[in-house]
Protein backbone atom coordinates (compact mmCIF):
# COMPACT_ATOMS: atom_id res chain seq x y z
CA UNK A 1 0.00 0.00 0.00
CA UNK A 2 1.22 3.41 -0.52
CA UNK A 3 0.96 6.13 1.41
CA UNK A 4 -2.36 7.59 1.18
CA UNK A 5 -1.45 10.83 3.00
CA UNK A 6 0.13 11.53 -0.87
CA UNK A 7 -2.87 11.14 -2.77
CA UNK A 8 -3.54 14.72 -3.59
CA UNK A 9 -0.30 15.86 -3.51
CA UNK A 10 0.71 13.36 -6.11
CA UNK A 11 -2.43 12.54 -7.71
CA UNK A 12 -1.37 13.28 -11.40
CA UNK A 13 1.68 11.20 -10.54
CA UNK A 14 -0.15 8.15 -9.17
CA UNK A 15 -3.17 8.30 -11.93
CA UNK A 16 -0.07 8.35 -14.70
CA UNK A 17 1.62 5.11 -12.84
CA UNK A 18 -1.63 3.45 -12.78
CA UNK A 19 -2.24 4.30 -16.53
CA UNK A 20 1.56 2.96 -17.24
CA UNK A 21 0.71 -0.04 -15.28
CA UNK A 22 -2.57 -0.88 -17.48
CA UNK A 23 -4.63 -1.10 -14.68
CA UNK A 24 -7.64 0.29 -13.30
CA UNK A 25 -8.12 2.36 -10.13
CA UNK A 26 -10.22 5.37 -9.51
CA UNK A 27 -7.61 7.87 -7.76
CA UNK A 28 -9.94 10.60 -7.54
CA UNK A 29 -12.59 7.81 -5.70
CA UNK A 30 -9.86 6.93 -3.38
CA UNK A 31 -9.33 10.88 -2.71
CA UNK A 32 -13.68 11.74 -2.46
CA UNK A 33 -13.53 8.22 0.37
CA UNK A 34 -10.89 9.91 2.24
CA UNK A 35 -12.35 13.15 2.44
CA UNK A 36 -15.51 11.39 3.76
CA UNK A 37 -13.43 9.00 5.83
CA UNK A 38 -11.58 12.27 7.74
CA UNK A 39 -15.01 14.11 7.99
CA UNK A 40 -16.77 11.58 9.77
CA UNK A 41 -13.63 10.50 12.14
CA UNK A 42 -14.30 14.68 12.94
CA UNK A 43 -17.56 14.71 13.16
CA UNK A 44 -17.42 11.61 15.55
CA UNK A 45 -14.77 12.98 17.57
CA UNK A 46 -17.48 16.36 17.93
CA UNK A 47 -20.17 14.30 19.15
CA UNK A 48 -18.17 12.53 21.78
CA UNK A 49 -16.92 16.07 22.97
CA UNK A 50 -20.30 16.94 23.37
CA UNK A 51 -21.34 13.56 24.89
CA UNK A 52 -18.71 14.35 27.60
CA UNK A 53 -19.58 17.82 27.66
CA UNK A 54 -23.34 16.88 28.49
CA UNK A 55 -22.38 13.92 30.91
CA UNK A 56 -20.65 16.83 32.55
CA UNK A 57 -23.83 19.09 32.92
CA UNK A 58 -25.17 16.32 34.46
CA UNK A 59 -23.38 16.13 37.54
CA UNK A 60 -24.23 19.62 38.49
CA UNK A 61 -27.59 20.94 40.54
CA UNK A 62 -30.89 21.34 37.93
CA UNK A 63 -34.25 20.99 38.13
CA UNK A 64 -36.66 18.69 36.68
CA UNK A 65 -37.57 19.37 33.51
CA UNK A 66 -33.35 21.07 32.88
CA UNK A 67 -32.16 16.95 34.18
CA UNK A 68 -34.98 15.63 31.09
CA UNK A 69 -33.55 18.05 28.47
CA UNK A 70 -30.06 17.11 29.21
CA UNK A 71 -31.12 13.11 29.05
CA UNK A 72 -32.99 13.54 25.64
CA UNK A 73 -30.09 15.31 24.63
CA UNK A 74 -27.48 12.58 25.36
CA UNK A 75 -29.77 10.40 23.77
CA UNK A 76 -29.79 12.03 20.71
CA UNK A 77 -26.29 12.16 20.96
CA UNK A 78 -26.00 8.45 21.24
CA UNK A 79 -27.50 8.12 17.92
CA UNK A 80 -25.83 10.11 15.89
CA UNK A 81 -22.36 8.95 17.67
CA UNK A 82 -23.76 5.07 16.21
CA UNK A 83 -24.77 6.43 12.91
CA UNK A 84 -21.49 8.42 12.33
CA UNK A 85 -19.76 5.66 13.41
CA UNK A 86 -21.45 2.75 11.32
CA UNK A 87 -21.46 5.31 8.38
CA UNK A 88 -17.74 5.79 9.08
CA UNK A 89 -17.23 2.01 9.02
CA UNK A 90 -18.47 1.60 5.95
CA UNK A 91 -16.39 4.28 4.35
CA UNK A 92 -13.46 3.12 5.60
CA UNK A 93 -14.25 -0.52 4.71
CA UNK A 94 -14.34 1.75 0.81
CA UNK A 95 -11.58 3.24 1.50
CA UNK A 96 -9.13 0.53 2.42
CA UNK A 97 -10.50 -1.66 -0.55
CA UNK A 98 -9.86 1.19 -3.44
CA UNK A 99 -6.01 2.33 -2.11
CA UNK A 100 -4.76 -1.51 -1.58
CA UNK A 101 -5.34 -1.29 -5.05
CA UNK A 102 -3.60 1.06 -6.23
CA UNK A 103 0.24 -0.05 -7.22
CA UNK A 104 3.50 1.05 -5.72
CA UNK A 105 5.49 3.70 -7.58
CA UNK A 106 7.59 2.57 -10.79
CA UNK A 107 11.45 3.28 -10.79
CA UNK A 108 11.98 6.47 -13.21
CA UNK A 109 13.78 3.73 -15.28
CA UNK A 110 11.45 0.92 -15.66
CA UNK A 111 10.04 0.59 -19.31
CA UNK A 112 6.79 1.49 -20.17
CA UNK A 113 4.58 -0.92 -21.87
CA UNK A 114 1.41 -3.64 -21.19
CA UNK A 115 2.93 -6.77 -20.86
CA UNK A 116 6.30 -8.85 -21.29
CA UNK A 117 6.86 -8.12 -25.09
CA UNK A 118 7.47 -5.06 -23.80
CA UNK A 119 10.52 -5.24 -21.15
CA UNK A 120 13.39 -4.69 -22.23
CA UNK A 121 16.67 -6.98 -22.55
CA UNK A 122 20.10 -5.23 -21.02
CA UNK A 123 22.17 -7.41 -20.34
CA UNK A 124 23.21 -11.12 -22.54
CA UNK A 125 25.59 -13.91 -20.94
CA UNK A 126 26.99 -16.74 -22.65
CA UNK A 127 25.79 -18.14 -25.88
CA UNK A 128 23.13 -20.83 -26.57
CA UNK A 129 24.33 -24.08 -27.69
CA UNK A 130 24.54 -25.04 -30.97
CA UNK A 131 23.61 -28.97 -31.48
CA UNK A 132 24.37 -31.44 -34.83
CA UNK A 133 20.58 -33.00 -34.25
CA UNK A 134 17.42 -31.69 -33.89
CA UNK A 135 17.01 -31.12 -29.87
CA UNK A 136 13.97 -32.58 -28.11
CA UNK A 137 12.16 -30.53 -25.49
CA UNK A 138 11.84 -31.65 -21.73
CA UNK A 139 8.50 -33.06 -21.98
CA UNK A 140 9.95 -35.46 -24.70
CA UNK A 141 13.11 -36.14 -22.94
CA UNK A 142 11.68 -36.74 -19.53
CA UNK A 143 9.59 -39.32 -21.40
CA UNK A 144 12.67 -41.31 -22.74
CA UNK A 145 14.47 -41.09 -20.06
CA UNK A 146 11.65 -41.74 -17.71
CA UNK A 147 12.28 -39.24 -15.08
CA UNK A 148 9.12 -37.01 -15.66
CA UNK A 149 5.49 -38.49 -15.47
CA UNK A 150 2.37 -36.06 -16.22
CA UNK A 151 0.58 -38.51 -17.99
CA UNK A 152 0.15 -40.28 -13.81
CA UNK A 153 -0.10 -36.60 -12.34
CA UNK A 154 -3.38 -35.74 -14.68
CA UNK A 155 -4.50 -39.42 -13.19
CA UNK A 156 -4.12 -38.25 -9.82
CA UNK A 157 -3.68 -34.94 -9.24
CA UNK A 158 -5.48 -33.00 -12.69
CA UNK A 159 -3.76 -31.34 -15.38
CA UNK A 160 -0.52 -29.48 -14.48
CA UNK A 161 0.70 -31.68 -11.79
CA UNK A 162 3.53 -34.28 -12.37
CA UNK A 163 5.78 -37.25 -10.95
CA UNK A 164 9.47 -36.67 -11.18
CA UNK A 165 11.29 -40.11 -11.02
CA UNK A 166 14.50 -41.50 -11.21
CA UNK A 167 17.68 -39.07 -11.85
CA UNK A 168 15.06 -35.71 -12.25
CA UNK A 169 14.87 -36.54 -8.18
CA UNK A 170 18.57 -36.12 -7.85
CA UNK A 171 18.58 -33.31 -10.54
CA UNK A 172 15.88 -31.24 -8.39
CA UNK A 173 17.38 -32.22 -5.07
CA UNK A 174 21.01 -31.41 -6.49
CA UNK A 175 20.03 -27.93 -7.57
CA UNK A 176 18.27 -27.22 -4.45
CA UNK A 177 21.52 -28.08 -2.29
CA UNK A 178 24.02 -25.90 -5.25
CA UNK A 179 21.83 -22.63 -4.77
CA UNK A 180 21.04 -22.86 -0.96
CA UNK A 181 25.17 -23.23 -0.86
CA UNK A 182 25.78 -19.57 -2.54
CA UNK A 183 22.92 -18.06 -1.03
CA UNK A 184 24.22 -18.95 2.48
CA UNK A 185 27.47 -17.46 1.15
CA UNK A 186 26.18 -14.45 1.01
CA UNK A 187 24.66 -14.44 4.62
CA UNK A 188 20.88 -15.68 4.13
CA UNK A 189 19.81 -17.58 6.60
CA UNK A 190 18.11 -20.86 5.59
CA UNK A 191 14.62 -21.93 6.31
CA UNK A 192 11.69 -24.14 5.82
CA UNK A 193 8.58 -22.15 5.35
CA UNK A 194 4.74 -23.42 6.09
CA UNK A 195 3.16 -24.09 2.84
CA UNK A 196 0.06 -22.26 4.30
CA UNK A 197 -0.48 -18.77 5.07
CA UNK A 198 -3.20 -16.74 6.51
CA UNK A 199 -5.24 -14.42 3.79
CA UNK A 200 -4.13 -10.87 5.59
CA UNK A 201 -0.56 -11.85 5.25
CA UNK A 202 -0.95 -13.31 1.20
CA UNK A 203 -3.06 -9.04 1.14
CA UNK A 204 -0.53 -7.40 2.64
CA UNK A 205 2.31 -8.88 0.12
CA UNK A 206 0.15 -8.21 -2.48
CA UNK A 207 -1.69 -11.13 -3.36
CA UNK A 208 -5.18 -11.83 -3.91
CA UNK A 209 -6.34 -14.46 -2.61
CA UNK A 210 -10.04 -14.39 -3.67
CA UNK A 211 -12.13 -13.97 -6.75
CA UNK A 212 -12.10 -14.95 -10.32
CA UNK A 213 -8.20 -13.62 -11.19
CA UNK A 214 -6.95 -14.97 -8.31
CA UNK A 215 -3.72 -17.62 -8.71
CA UNK A 216 -4.07 -18.71 -5.59
CA UNK A 217 -5.27 -21.31 -3.73
CA UNK A 218 -7.70 -20.84 -0.75
CA UNK A 219 -8.54 -23.45 1.97
CA UNK A 220 -12.08 -23.49 2.61
CA UNK A 221 -13.60 -22.32 5.82
CA UNK A 222 -9.95 -21.61 7.85
CA UNK A 223 -9.46 -17.99 6.51
CA UNK A 224 -5.66 -19.42 4.71
CA UNK A 225 -4.34 -20.32 1.61
CA UNK A 226 -1.58 -22.54 -0.10
CA UNK A 227 1.59 -19.75 -0.68
CA UNK A 228 2.50 -19.35 -4.35
CA UNK A 229 6.13 -18.49 -3.11
CA UNK A 230 7.76 -18.40 0.16
CA UNK A 231 7.94 -14.69 -0.68
CA UNK A 232 4.69 -14.68 1.14
CA UNK A 233 5.62 -17.05 4.25
CA UNK A 234 8.87 -15.15 4.48
CA UNK A 235 7.57 -11.27 4.19
CA UNK A 236 5.30 -12.26 7.36
CA UNK A 237 7.92 -13.55 9.19
CA UNK A 238 7.97 -10.11 11.03
CA UNK A 239 4.51 -8.65 10.75
CA UNK A 240 3.44 -6.09 13.09
CA UNK A 241 6.90 -5.65 14.48
CA UNK A 242 9.23 -2.85 14.84
CA UNK A 243 12.51 -4.00 14.41
CA UNK A 244 16.10 -2.49 15.97
CA UNK A 245 17.85 -0.42 13.25
CA UNK A 246 21.16 -2.34 13.94
CA UNK A 247 19.85 -5.44 12.49
CA UNK A 248 19.37 -4.79 9.67
CA UNK A 249 19.44 -6.07 6.63
CA UNK A 250 17.44 -9.14 7.15
CA UNK A 251 18.30 -12.00 4.89
CA UNK A 252 16.33 -14.47 4.83
CA UNK A 253 15.92 -17.34 1.91
CA UNK A 254 12.76 -20.16 2.03
CA UNK A 255 12.60 -23.01 0.70
CA UNK A 256 8.47 -24.12 0.31
CA UNK A 257 5.92 -25.78 -2.30
CA UNK A 258 4.52 -23.20 -4.27
CA UNK A 259 0.71 -23.63 -5.50
CA UNK A 260 -0.24 -21.61 -8.29
CA UNK A 261 -3.69 -21.48 -10.25
CA UNK A 262 -2.09 -20.67 -13.41
CA UNK A 263 -5.55 -19.60 -14.95
CA UNK A 264 -5.15 -18.86 -18.22
CA UNK A 265 -1.98 -20.31 -18.70
CA UNK A 266 -2.21 -22.64 -21.95
CA UNK A 267 -0.06 -22.50 -25.19
CA UNK A 268 2.80 -24.22 -26.20
CA UNK A 269 5.22 -21.92 -24.08
CA UNK A 270 3.95 -23.04 -20.65
CA UNK A 271 3.90 -26.89 -21.40
CA UNK A 272 5.27 -29.31 -19.43
CA UNK A 273 6.91 -28.69 -16.39
CA UNK A 274 7.46 -24.68 -17.20
CA UNK A 275 3.51 -23.44 -15.55
CA UNK A 276 2.17 -25.90 -13.21
CA UNK A 277 0.13 -26.22 -10.35
CA UNK A 278 2.64 -27.31 -7.55
CA UNK A 279 6.70 -26.67 -7.60
CA UNK A 280 9.70 -26.33 -5.26
CA UNK A 281 11.37 -23.13 -5.17
CA UNK A 282 14.20 -21.34 -3.01
CA UNK A 283 13.27 -17.47 -3.01
CA UNK A 284 15.42 -14.78 -1.24
CA UNK A 285 14.09 -11.69 1.12
CA UNK A 286 15.53 -9.23 2.41
CA UNK A 287 14.54 -6.37 5.21
CA UNK A 288 16.42 -3.41 5.36
CA UNK A 289 17.01 0.38 5.49
CA UNK A 290 14.92 2.40 2.71
CA UNK A 291 18.20 3.94 1.58
CA UNK A 292 19.97 0.73 1.01
CA UNK A 293 17.00 -1.22 -1.26
CA UNK A 294 18.54 -0.31 -4.34
CA UNK A 295 21.78 -1.44 -3.42
CA UNK A 296 20.54 -5.04 -2.01
CA UNK A 297 18.61 -5.26 -5.58
CA UNK A 298 21.61 -4.75 -6.90
CA UNK A 299 22.53 -7.76 -4.95
CA UNK A 300 20.17 -10.09 -5.30
CA UNK A 301 20.29 -10.33 -8.81
CA UNK A 302 24.02 -10.48 -8.94
CA UNK A 303 23.41 -13.83 -6.75
CA UNK A 304 20.67 -14.92 -9.35
CA UNK A 305 23.47 -14.42 -12.05
CA UNK A 306 25.98 -16.55 -10.25
CA UNK A 307 23.49 -19.38 -9.80
CA UNK A 308 22.98 -18.95 -13.53
CA UNK A 309 26.19 -18.42 -14.84
CA UNK A 310 27.72 -21.60 -12.54
CA UNK A 311 25.35 -23.75 -14.61
CA UNK A 312 26.93 -22.77 -17.50
CA UNK A 313 23.68 -21.85 -18.58
CA UNK A 314 22.63 -18.73 -21.47
CA UNK A 315 20.53 -16.33 -20.47
CA UNK A 316 19.42 -12.36 -20.71
CA UNK A 317 18.68 -10.19 -17.64
CA UNK A 318 15.36 -8.36 -18.57
CA UNK A 319 14.16 -4.85 -17.54
CA UNK A 320 10.52 -5.44 -16.53
CA UNK A 321 7.64 -3.03 -17.90
CA UNK A 322 5.49 -1.17 -16.20
CA UNK A 323 2.32 -3.40 -16.99
CA UNK A 324 3.99 -6.89 -16.21
CA UNK A 325 5.70 -5.67 -12.77
CA UNK A 326 2.92 -6.18 -10.79
CA UNK A 327 1.04 -3.63 -8.04
CA UNK A 328 3.73 -4.38 -4.91
CA UNK A 329 7.21 -4.07 -7.12
CA UNK A 330 9.20 -0.71 -7.20
CA UNK A 331 11.25 -2.10 -9.96
CA UNK A 332 11.75 -6.18 -10.77
CA UNK A 333 14.55 -7.56 -12.92
CA UNK A 334 14.09 -11.43 -14.49
CA UNK A 335 16.66 -13.48 -15.61
CA UNK A 336 15.51 -15.53 -18.83
CA UNK A 337 17.16 -18.98 -19.48
CA UNK A 338 17.89 -20.08 -23.07
CA UNK A 339 15.45 -23.26 -23.27
CA UNK A 340 16.01 -25.35 -26.83
CA UNK A 341 12.72 -27.22 -26.92
CA UNK A 342 10.56 -23.58 -26.53
CA UNK A 343 9.19 -23.12 -29.78
CA UNK A 344 10.67 -23.86 -33.41
CA UNK A 345 14.40 -22.74 -32.50
CA UNK A 346 14.30 -22.33 -28.67
CA UNK A 347 13.51 -19.88 -26.69
CA UNK A 348 14.23 -17.69 -23.74
CA UNK A 349 12.19 -18.15 -20.58
CA UNK A 350 11.88 -17.16 -17.11
CA UNK A 351 13.60 -18.89 -14.35
CA UNK A 352 13.89 -16.12 -11.56
CA UNK A 353 12.52 -12.62 -10.66
CA UNK A 354 14.00 -9.88 -8.39
CA UNK A 355 11.53 -7.19 -7.05
CA UNK A 356 12.63 -4.20 -4.79
CA UNK A 357 8.94 -3.76 -3.75
CA UNK A 358 10.53 -0.63 -1.00
CA UNK A 359 7.98 0.29 1.64
CA UNK A 360 4.83 -1.20 -0.01
CA UNK A 361 4.49 -4.16 1.53
CA UNK A 362 5.77 -3.02 4.67
CA UNK A 363 3.04 -0.91 5.46
CA UNK A 364 0.63 -3.38 4.51
CA UNK A 365 2.39 -5.82 6.85
CA UNK A 366 3.13 -3.08 9.52
CA UNK A 367 7.20 -3.77 9.78
CA UNK A 368 9.00 -0.76 10.92
CA UNK A 369 12.02 0.18 12.44
CA UNK A 370 13.50 2.63 15.23
CA UNK A 371 15.21 4.82 13.02
CA UNK A 372 18.70 7.36 15.43
CA UNK A 373 16.13 10.09 15.47
CA UNK A 374 13.59 8.02 17.29
CA UNK A 375 11.23 7.66 15.08
CA UNK A 376 9.32 4.62 13.54
CA UNK A 377 9.52 4.26 10.10
CA UNK A 378 8.61 1.44 7.52
CA UNK A 379 11.70 -0.82 6.74
CA UNK A 380 12.02 -1.66 2.62
CA UNK A 381 11.38 -5.43 1.76
CA UNK A 382 12.82 -6.76 -1.38
CA UNK A 383 12.16 -10.47 -2.94
CA UNK A 384 14.30 -12.37 -5.40
CA UNK A 385 14.03 -16.24 -6.47
CA UNK A 386 16.92 -18.38 -6.12
CA UNK A 387 15.93 -21.06 -8.16
CA UNK A 388 12.51 -22.34 -9.04
CA UNK A 389 13.24 -25.64 -9.45
CA UNK A 390 10.98 -26.93 -12.15
CA UNK A 391 12.53 -24.67 -14.31
CA UNK A 392 16.12 -24.72 -13.44
CA UNK A 393 15.42 -28.43 -14.48
CA UNK A 394 13.81 -27.70 -18.11
CA UNK A 395 17.02 -25.45 -18.61
CA UNK A 396 19.29 -27.88 -17.38
CA UNK A 397 17.74 -31.27 -19.29
CA UNK A 398 17.51 -29.11 -23.02
CA UNK A 399 20.30 -27.49 -22.67
CA UNK A 400 22.58 -30.63 -21.93
CA UNK A 401 20.93 -33.46 -24.30
CA UNK A 402 23.44 -35.45 -25.95
CA UNK A 403 22.90 -37.06 -29.38
CA UNK A 404 22.67 -40.65 -28.01
CA UNK A 405 20.02 -39.43 -25.60
CA UNK A 406 21.72 -39.27 -22.37
CA UNK A 407 21.87 -35.62 -20.39
CA UNK A 408 25.37 -34.48 -19.02
CA UNK A 409 25.27 -33.01 -15.54
CA UNK A 410 26.49 -29.28 -15.32
CA UNK A 411 29.99 -29.27 -13.42
CA UNK A 412 28.44 -27.43 -10.66
CA UNK A 413 26.21 -29.75 -9.75
CA UNK A 414 28.55 -33.27 -9.90
CA UNK A 415 29.14 -33.21 -6.18
CA UNK A 416 25.28 -33.05 -5.33
CA UNK A 417 24.78 -35.94 -7.53
CA UNK A 418 26.68 -38.52 -5.72
CA UNK A 419 29.46 -38.07 -8.69
CA UNK A 420 27.27 -38.78 -11.65
CA UNK A 421 28.36 -36.91 -14.24
CA UNK A 422 25.56 -38.43 -16.67
CA UNK A 423 21.92 -39.27 -17.12
CA UNK A 424 22.00 -42.21 -19.46
CA UNK A 425 19.90 -42.74 -22.57
CA UNK A 426 17.39 -45.70 -21.90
Amino acid sequence: MIDYRELKARRDEIAKNIKDRNMKVDVDQAIELMDRRSALMKAAEDLRAARNENAAKMKGKMDNDARQTLIAEGREIKDKIAATETELETVEKEFNTIVRQIPNYAHPSAPVGKEDKDNTAVKYVGKPPVFTFKPLDHVQIGEKLDLIDFETGTKVSGPKFYYLKNEAVLLQMALENYAMNIVMKHGFTPMITPDVAKEEILEGIGFNPRGEESNIYTVEGTGTALVGTAEITLGGYYSGETLDKSRLPIKMTGLSHCFRREAGGAGQFSKGLYRVHQFSKLEMFVICLPEDSDKMHEELLAIEEEIFSGLGLAYRVVDTCTGDLGAPAYRKFDIEAWMPGRGEAGEYGEVTSTSNCTDYQSRNLNVRYKDDDGKSKFVHMLNGTAVALSRAVVAVLENYQKEDGSIEIPNALVPYMGGRTIIPAK
